[in-house]
């Protein structure tokens, strides 16, 4: 499976275990059909869970006249995913993470989306001290 559509896939189930409040490898296999589950796709839903009390302080202080429950549900499962890979997940450029939390949100999101989630994600990049 390829990096982005594993993406996508973590996605899906990140957004079943915020909005049905499903446990993480209930939802890795609703996504996966049944099927082996890939490890980045495994790593991104699993780490999320794991540490999203972490990623979402760290999206709240980034949020500007926002609270993070009013953020849109796939937004929400952009936002923590990609900062994940921004904090986690070191063999990712966090160019490609941002990059690809845009492109989830066009694709996924509504139409304005695409520039939340960037600006969030950018401030968020500066706050972890990240450079590119």
């Amino acid at each position: 499976m390829k990096r982005h559509e594993a993406r996508e896939k973590a996605l899906q189930a990140l957004f079943q275990v915020d909005v049905g409040h499903i446990p993480p490898e209930e939802a890795l296999q609703n996504v996966t059909g049944g099927k082996e589950v890939d490890p980045f796709l495994r790593q991104l839903v699993i780490g999320v869970t794991e540490h999203q009390e972490e990623i979402d302080a760290l999206l709240r202080a980034n949020l500007e006249k926002w609270a993070l429950e009013r953020v849109a549900n796939v937004d929400r499962a952009i936002l923590r995913m990609a900062t994940y890979e921004m904090k986690y997940v070191d063999d990712v450029p966090v160019k490609v993470s941002l990059d690809e939390a845009v492109e989830l949100a066009k694709k996924f999101g509504d139409t304005k989306s695409g520039r939340f989630v960037n600006g969030v994600l950018s401030k968020v990049k500066d706050a972890l001290h990240i450079q590119e």
